[in-house]
């Protein structure tokens, strides 16, 4: 009899993965389903990469690369974070993956021994946890509320730190929240960090263009002394509208790097190469179309918000980066056998055809989450919908 290993068991499947290709599936049938669920931005990939991917074929660029990515990318990578944060890196310091979120996993799988505990904030992303259950470490969470600006601080940090504790993460701005973390708390963090040397923090930087309100500081913009224990993790597909091409990175130490590098050579070989040359483009040419959406997204950011406060009982802060907005939506629980954000997922997409994620699968079941990075007026059209279908509950 074939079994599955026992570490793969433990392993949820993605939910906003498996939520829009639901509300795909509906469409094809010809309901009109209006999707918050992924965070892919909806504008097409700006012109000059298109040109630059379609230019690799012609010129044969389809052969493997090196494992750890191509130097032209590399090259641009410490280009873009010298312009845009004075922080100066070598191409060792660099390895490009499979998306940020195969950059994370290949940290993990690099770093953690059986039992080592990564310290995650809650709400988090809700690939963190699984991505650490799959390389037999334990997640730690600390749990933070809407009160606080779903944000951990340094004391609660420095009580979860034990002798296990090998990574922490830091998510700003934050999937799912939204939140950006202000510099003097992040500086709290690194100085609770610099006591702990031997501890790893991720520093997940892949919306640091999606910031409405003053200008975003990358970590190590921040203190230089925790370098030697840091790894920031970034890639194309948000700023860039490139979520299929699957281009992310990570940088951090030599010693952790290479072996990222030396574990990415069994299981990947290395990352596309047409999708390289078209992230060279991206990292390396015209940055007008970042600002255009980032604009955008403000926009509708501001929009949805406005017509999630009309909806009796929900409450919602208003963030100041990514593209997610984290209602709350508890009051509506013990309505017609609503009891928490699954039940609630599953009724707005009954009976308001629109497609949401439970907060749940981010570790906070009094909220769900919803994607601003899709038109005007599907937003407008789903909050509609969703507006009607929470009205019907308390009439």
């Amino acid at each position: 009899m074939i079994t599955i290993s026992e570490t793969i068991k433990r392993v949820r499947p993605s939910m906003t993965l498996a939520l829009n290709a639901k509300a795909k599936e509906l469409n094809a049938r010809g309901e009109k389903i209006i999707s918050f669920t992924v965070g892919e931005p909806n504008f097409n990939v700006p012109a000059h990469v298109e040109a630059a991917a379609m230019d690799a074929f012609k010129k044969g660029y389809t052969r493997y690369t090196a494992e750890s990515g191509i130097p032209e990318l590399k090259r641009a990578i410490i280009n873009r974070y010298q312009s845009d944060y004075q922080l100066t890196f070598a191409p060792e310091e660099i390895i490009v993956s499979c998306g940020g979120k195969h950059a994370l996993y290949g940290i993990m799988k690099t770093l953690l021994n059986p039992g080592d505990e990564v310290i995650i904030p809650s709400p988090y992303w809700l690939s963190y946890p699984d991505q650490v259950l799959m390389n037999d470490g334990v997640p730690v969470f600390i749990n933070t509320t809407e009160k606080n600006q779903f944000k951990m601080n340094a004391l609660e940090l420095e009580s979860k730190m034990t002798a296990k504790t090998k990574i922490v993460i830091l998510n700003s701005p934050s999937n799912p929240t939204g939140e950006v973390y202000a510099d003097d708390e992040v500086k709290k963090i690194i100085d609770v960090m610099i006591m702990h040397p031997d501890v790893v923090l991720i520093s997940d930087e892949i919306y640091d263009k999606m910031v409405y309100a003053g200008k975003f500081k990358s970590i190590l913009q921040l203190s230089d002394k925790i370098r030697n224990q840091t790894i920031i993790v970034n890639g194309v597909s948000k700023s860039y509208a490139m979520t299929g091409l699957r281009i992310g990175y990570a940088i951090g130490p030599k010693l952790i790097i290479s072996n990222m590098s030396k574990a990415q050579g069994h299981a990947t070989s290395s990352p596309c190469s047409i999708s390289q040359w078209a992230a060279v483009a991206a990292l390396a040419g015209d940055q007008s179309c970042v600002e255009t959406m980032r604009i955008a997204f403000k926009r509708r950011r501001d929009l949805m918000a406005k017509l999630l406060q009309s909806i009796p009982k929900i409450s919602c802060r208003i963030p100041d980066g990514a593209f997610y907005l984290f209602p709350n939506v508890s009051a509506y629980y013990g309505k017609q056998n609503i009891q928490n954000s699954m039940d609630m997922t599953n009724y707005l997409l009954d009976m308001g055809k629109i497609s949401v994620v439970p907060g749940k699968v981010f570790g906070n079941d009094d909220h769900i989450r919803l994607s601003y990075a899709l038109s005007d007026e599907d937003i407008e059209l789903g909050i509609a919908r969703m507006k009607d279908a929470l009205v019907r509950l308390v009439a």
